[in-house]
């Protein structure tokens, strides 16, 4: 299994309201970190607030400065230390994945989907 590229893959496909922020985030940002509860609505998250409707990415996904245009776009998260559980968490299994086309899984991994689960485990274990 290969480190994350920063392909930024999942960020855009979950952006769009399709991850969710666990009650003690949601809280947590309300205190701490209003920058991020704005864009909050009944406890649901990636709201504009200026209109109320749901965005379709995450406003905290950001493009790494100073890439070529021949370089595959890398993406950053402006929240990474507050970003919510869901994130926190992802992936989590090989299906997952799969499902979701992630740059990190390899065909050793889909041959061995055991192994790979542990190997997964072992690098989300400080994200978790």
């Amino acid at each position: 299994m290969k480190d994350c590229n920063q392909c930024g893959k999942c960020c855009i496909k979950y952006g769009n309201g399709g991850i969710a922020a666990s009650e003690e985030d949601i809280d947590m940002w309300a205190i701490f970190r209003p920058h991020i509860h704005q864009y909050v609505i009944k406890d649901k998250i990636w709201f504009n607030p200026e209109t109320g409707t749901q965005l379709t990415q995450c406003p905290f996904l950001e493009k790494m400065p100073n890439q070529q245009p021949s370089e595959q776009v890398k993406y950053t998260c402006a929240i990474y230390l507050d970003r919510p559980e869901d994130c926190r968490q992802y992936p989590s299994n090989i299906a997952e994945m799969v499902r979701d086309e992630c740059e990190m899984i390899e065909v050793v991994d889909l041959n061995h989907p055991k192994k790979a689960q542990l190997i997964l485990d072992d690098l989300m274990s400080d994200s978790r």
